[in-house]
């Protein structure tokens, strides 16, 4: 048996707003007491020099495999990008470090950061390359950009119809222009792409995993693990290789082709499938999320890309399986779809909510209540990473009406009890999504990157924050083990560099984190 005790430190331990402690012991890689350091006599301790120590950090909605398969993409995000004749630049020196027949990829560009304040098009990859195919995607992942090359390589020309739900945006003479709208259209070129070997969609893994003990991140959920093939057999290969990271896996539902049930053993361990997600609407920074009054200046709706009876048959496979069902609804139409299917059905599951909620960007007090008097259990996964990155998309995409009830993290708090924030990595415009504490203080502050003031009223408290990464977000999701330092929990914690909790507010994201201990063994 082996033992360790760790003391002298503030120790938030994740079970309410005001719990702290200032010592615990570990056995085993499992906490096995939590109280004052006074209380210690005759043990030998590590000395934790009276800095913060928080539960290890869970990111509720992120994009592992969606990294693993883009490997080869060369970062797009603002800051670094923020012009067309920047993205092509970055295209240009990615492409001269690779060989001459891959095809040159890049994620991450947010246009509405753009001085043009236009999506790139096809002329401007032409740049890029004139022989190579060029894809890059867009911040939110849904829509992308690609060239000549990438359109008839992908059999796409003028007489190609739109896939449903989604468009090949198109010249005035009719000829697709390079804009892919939406996942369909995405894919439509994707598809073509040789993906990475499963030897490099590992390491891609394994590099993932210590980025994410940077960050004092011990578990995630991946939102769209189909992005790679056998999503459940590379991370567990990625764990036994040394992967310390929990990890919950929510494959995507294609209606064309259904998931086979799930296998015996395949929702537990460490890495398991824990449901699954349909992709209900797009996003509002590039004015596709369903919305029920049209965008400003528009009489645009945006898209609803699955039908209700495809979000039933995900619903009865989640059932079935006794796993999740994660519902990607920004919008605030799509958000009011959701409730409406399933607010009076039964739950299906006992410790987790039966139907999560991803992004839920606009809650009003009376989608919120009726999510919290539904007999159907509900969760939300949210971001506030989201506005501080994009508000130069949610300036334009929201009306002014709108603002309060956009990402109203006070008004969740008080009313969904299994709420999480998370990073949505990289599917937003930031290239640090995942840094906790930028987020934590984009919550507090409800600020955008350029000062602008995001709907004050709905800021919450750094304790409230915190246990958005910790004790709240381990009810949303089944990674058992972790969220709370408290007898009975994994070892898993991370160090402070400094107090999160006293800092001045705007230096909150500047505290990065000094160690990250994993069940009772430091891995940072």
């Amino acid at each position: 048996m082996t033992t360790h005790m760790f003391t002298n430190a503030k120790v938030f331990t994740g079970d309410s707003e005001t719990g702290f402690a200032s010592a615990f012991r570990v056995v085993d890689g499992t906490i096995d007491w939590v109280g004052d350091a006074a209380e210690v006599v005759g043990e030998g301790s590590v000395d934790l020099g009276g800095r913060t120590v928080l539960p290890g950090l869970i990111d509720s909605h992120t994009h592992p495999a969606l990294i693993a398969g883009t490997a080869a993409a060369v970062e797009c995000f603002p800051p670094a990008v923020t012009s067309v004749d920047a993205l092509v630049e970055t295209l240009r020196a990615h492409a001269a470090s690779t060989s001459g027949e891959e095809w040159i990829l890049g994620r991450g560009f947010d246009e509405t950061r753009f001085p043009e304040r236009r999506m790139p098009t096809i002329a401007d990859l032409d740049q890029v390359s004139a022989d190579r195919p060029v894809l890059v995607w867009r911040c939110d992942a849904h829509s992308a950009v690609c060239n000549s090359e990438a359109l008839r390589l992908a059999g796409i020309d003028a007489d190609t119809p739109d896939p449903e739900g989604s468009r090949f945006e198109r010249d005035d003479a009719g000829r697709p222009n390079g804009v892919l709208t939406e996942i369909a259209a995405v894919s439509a070129v994707t598809s073509v792409i040789p993906p990475p070997t499963r030897e490099e969609q590992i390491a891609t893994i394994l590099t993932f995993g210590e980025d994410l003990a940077s960050r004092g991140i011990v578990a995630v959920c991946d939102l769209l693990s189909t992005r790679i093939d056998d999503p459940l057999g590379v991370f567990r290969e990625a764990a036994s290789r040394g992967l310390r990271t929990r990890v919950a896996l929510y494959p995507g539902w294609d209606p064309e082709h259904p998931l086979a049930d799930l296998a015996p053993g395949d929702t537990a361990g460490r890495i398991r499938v824990a449901g699954v997600k349909v992709v209900l609407d797009g996003a509002y920074s590039n004015r596709t999320a369903w919305v029920h009054e049209p965008y400003p200046e528009s009489c645009d709706h945006g898209l609803r890309l699955v039908a209700d009876d495809d979000v039933l048959a995900a619903a009865d496979w989640a059932r079935r399986n006794g796993v999740q069902l994660a519902v990607h609804a920004m919008g605030d139409r799509a958000l009011d779809r959701v409730i409406e299917l399933f607010a009076d059905r039964e739950p299906w599951l006992d410790d987790v909510p039966s139907v999560r909620i991803e992004h839920a960007t606009l809650v009003s007090d009376d989608r919120a209540e009726r999510m919290r008097a539904a007999r159907m259990s509900f969760g939300i996964a949210t971001h506030t990473v989201f506005f501080f990155a994009e508000y130069d998309g949610y300036e334009t995409a929201l009306r002014a009406e709108q603002v309060p009830d956009a990402y109203p993290i006070s008004r969740l708090f008080g009313t969904i009890e299994a709420l999480a924030l998370s990073s949505d990595r990289p599917a937003t415009a930031w290239s640090g999504a995942d840094d906790v504490m930028l987020s934590i203080e984009a919550a507090v502050r409800r600020m955008a990157h350029n000062g602008t003031e995001f709907g004050a009223d709905a800021a919450v408290t750094v304790p409230q924050a915190v246990l958005l990464y910790t004790g709240r977000a381990r009810l949303l999701s089944p990674l058992h083990g972790v969220g709370r330092l408290a007898p009975g929990f994994d070892a898993s914690f991370a160090v402070l560099d400094r107090d999160v909790f006293t800092v001045p507010e705007d230096e909150i994201a500047s505290v990065r984190v000094a160690e990250t201990w994993i069940d009772g063994q430091r891995v940072k």
